[in-house]
């Protein structure tokens, strides 16, 4: 445990099995806990705000994620976002599926600047490090190509009335 004084009050912190810390203002006026997971809402939303995110999270932790999300009351903005904590510091981890077409390391360079004003802000705790992990991109289907309703391209190659009518073969 480490003491540091920050103006008339102390700060205390704490490394404890579930990460907290402890801030203690003017003294016995009583204590701020900050868990791990408000840090990780903090940075999840400050995350999905910005633009060319297309998802946080990857395998079960997208799905889980996506149902959570549509269900009323349940929405964990938390998800996805790994956060490591010592004494003073504070750094984050995030998977995230971007949309195609946007500069992939501006958007990481958005997504830090976005999570560090936020978590700083909010918490007052020092951000060392942002990691983002890019793990998909999103290519938007063209519908205009699948707008196909019976199963074919709608090339019929059968002869009329001939031998071949009415068995719907298509030229390749």
């Amino acid at each position: 445990m480490s003491d540091i004084g920050i103006g008339s009050g102390s700060t205390t912190t704490s490394n404890t099995t579930d990460a907290r810390q402890t801030r203690t203002a003017g003294g016995t006026r009583g204590t701020t806990t900050i868990a791990d997971g408000v840090v990780a809402t903090i940075a999840g939303i400050a995350i999905r705000e910005t633009d060319g995110v297309r998802a946080v999270g990857k395998g079960a932790a997208k799905a889980l994620g996506a149902v959570k999300n549509r269900m009323p009351g349940s929405t964990d903005p938390g998800h996805g976002v790994k956060v490591e904590r010592d004494e003073e510091t504070v750094s984050v981890g995030v998977d995230v599926e971007v949309e195609y077409g946007v500069l992939i390391h501006e958007l990481a360079d958005d997504i830090r600047s976005r999570v560090i004003d936020a978590v700083e802000t909010m918490t007052g705790l020092d951000v060392t490090a942002i990691d983002v992990n890019v793990f998909d991109v999103h290519v938007p289907e063209d519908t205009a190509d699948t707008d196909d309703t019976d199963g074919t391209d709608g090339t019929d190659t059968g002869a009329a009335g001939g031998a071949g009518a009415g068995q719907g073969t298509r030229a390749v």
